[in-house]
This record gives structure tokens, sequence and C-alpha cells, in this order.
């Protein structure tokens, strides 16, 4: 006899989201692991983490009403992920950022604006990918974005990321808060923050953060 675990496309988004915050979870636990046993490089441990966390942050705003305490699902679901839960919920950036920035707070400001806008530029991508296309839902994310990209001095004031978000933000402005994007709009808007994000990330090295 086949069992449904759904009643309508509704339940089914619910279910498919509730699988995708298990899994960041779950994925967070062995990175902090692997990266405290030194199987990781820090570099590599602090991108793959600032993109857990932002994944994490942006699931859990779609999901408050419906998990409204990430703990309570935790132990829901037995998952026995203590370490994530302290990174995703409590600490919020990645081992290596806070202990720079407890270590040397003047030297690591970089360091800090570096994994915020990181998280900021996933936290808009996923949020498209979720359908959250209201105007009043889009704005205040690229507001976000933009503000932590105008905090990094080593990014010009033409880089192509900020040019593109003051933008789209001058146009929704221009909109009502209940007004959506359009298909159309939201797939250009993704490929601008893809495009912005990668550029972004390209420009690090030289700079030397």
């Amino acid at each position: 006899m086949e069992v449904k675990l759904w009643n309508d496309k509704r339940e089914r988004e619910m279910y498919d989201n509730f699988s995708e915050l298990y899994a960041i979870i779950k994925a967070n636990e062995k990175l902090e692991k692997i990266y405290i046993r030194d199987v990781i490089s820090p570099a590599e441990y602090e991108i793959e983490c600032q993109k857990l966390i932002a994944h994490f942050k942006t699931l859990s705003s779609a999901l408050k009403n419906t998990i409204p305490n990430i703990e309570h699902f935790h132990e829901t679901y037995k998952m026995d992920c203590p370490v994530a839960l302290n990174r995703l919920v409590t600490s919020g950036v990645p081992a290596t950022v806070e202990h720079r920035v407890a270590a040397a707070p003047a030297a690591t400001t970089s360091a800090a604006i570096v994994a915020e806008c990181v998280q900021n530029f996933i936290t808009a991508m996923d949020s498209l990918k979720l359908n959250m296309v209201a105007v009043d839902e889009v704005h205040p994310v690229l507001s976000d974005l933009s503000a932590s990209l105008n905090k990094l001095s080593i990014l010009a004031h033409d880089f192509e990321g900020k040019t593109k978000m003051r933008e789209w933000i001058a146009r929704l402005s221009k909109m009502g808060a209940a007004d959506e994007l359009t298909e159309q709009q939201s797939r250009q808007l993704h490929f601008d923050l893809e495009s912005s994000y990668n550029s972004f990330m390209a420009a690090l090295p030289t700079a030397g953060t």
C-alpha cells in the first residue's frame, strides 16, 4: 500500500524544506568535525561554512512560522548535532572568523565583513530560489548586501556588485511593497547576483583577505 507523505503542493514544499534544513545541519556538523581534525584547511572550511550559514539563515527564516524553534526541530528528529547547532544558531559565523575577531578585533574587521558579504550574497540568491519575490522581501535582502559591500574598502566604488545592487534597489523603490518580481526579473536578478558574487570572490586574493 502506497503511503502519501503530503496531500498537496504546499505540504510537499514544506517537507522538502524540512529535508534541506536537516541536510544543512548535518553537513555543518561534519564540516566542523573535519575542521577540528585538520582534514580541511581553514580557508576551505571558512568558505564552505559561510555558505552553510547563509543557506541556514535563509531557510530558517522562510520556515519561521512552521519551525519557530530550531532546537525543537533538532530534538524532534534526534539529530545529535550540538556543534552545528552552536555554529548555526548561536555563533552565526565560521570558527575562523570568530577566533580572528576575538584575537585581534582591529586587524580582522575586513575578515568579518567578507564573511558578512558572502552570507548576504547567498541569502539573496537562496531567497529567489525559495520564490521570495515580493518587493518587501527582496528589498531588505539587497539593502543588507549593498550595505555590507560598501563596508569593504578594498572594493572600488564602481565594483560590479555595488553598481548592480544600487540599480536593483532603485528599481524596487519605485514599486509597491506587495508587488512581485516577474519570472524574467527574478531570473535576471539571480544572474546579476551570481555574476557579482563570482567577481567578489575573484577580488579577494588580490586584497589579501
